[in-house]
């Protein structure tokens, strides 16, 4: 089944199908995005698939076509005050019912990616690796993934020490090297730093 008929399947009780998916769990920085997406049934993008899995570039291609052919789309995001207000689970789910809620058609189904659903005025259903089986879910992870590393890219010439066009929030040895120089830049999620924290302060204890 392409990814494209994993969605009809839905059509056939629920006419406009809308596939929602969020970008930014994971990183120590930045706010967290999310994406909905809606396309008429017989619209087809070549090369659609889990955002993670495709190149830089073929994302930025991909996120201007399915731009232009979706029949709607839409792109929120839950802050980093927020984040540590709420969670970051909470968070995601926020911010794609903001991308939902958005949208100028109301959609009779919300494929959500992944096990848990937001809490939306419309019927949602999960689907756990949704980004690779459903077109329209993979679409909004293109949609949330660039958007959100053009966002990163802002912050990296608003934050330059801590080099965020190089790895985008997420906790690689450059970007803990950074936070250990110049500690914690105003984007920075103070709860996603506590436990490498207290390993900082394990060690040093241990070294004393």
């Amino acid at each position: 089944m392409t990814l494209a008929e994993f969605d009809s399947q839905y059509r056939e009780n629920s006419r406009l199908v809308c596939g929602c998916d969020e970008a930014g769990r994971g990183p120590l920085a930045g706010d967290v995005f999310a994406a909905a997406v809606v396309f008429d049934e017989g619209t087809v993008i070549e090369g659609i698939n889990d955002s993670k899995k495709l190149s830089e570039k073929k994302r930025e291609k991909l996120f201007d076509e399915i731009k232009e052919k979706a029949l709607c789309w839409s792109i929120k995001t839950a802050s980093i005050r927020e984040i540590e207000k709420l969670n970051i689970l909470n968070c995601a789910m926020l911010a794609m019912k903001r991308a939902v809620e958005d949208l100028p058609v109301k959609p009779d189904i919300c494929l959500i990616d992944g096990n848990k659903t937001p809490e939306l005025d419309v019927k949602s259903q999960a689907v756990v690796g949704g980004d690779a089986k459903s077109q329209s879910i993979a679409a909004a992870s293109i949609l949330a993934k660039v958007a959100r590393d053009r966002y990163m890219l802002e912050m990296a010439e608003k934050y330059p020490q801590w080099q965020f066009e190089k790895h985008k929030g997420y906790g690689t040895k450059l970007h803990y090297e950074m936070i250990d120089k110049y500690g914690e830049s105003p984007i920075h999620r103070p709860s996603f730093l506590k436990k490498y924290y207290a390993k900082l302060s394990e060690k040093h204890q241990e070294n004393r």
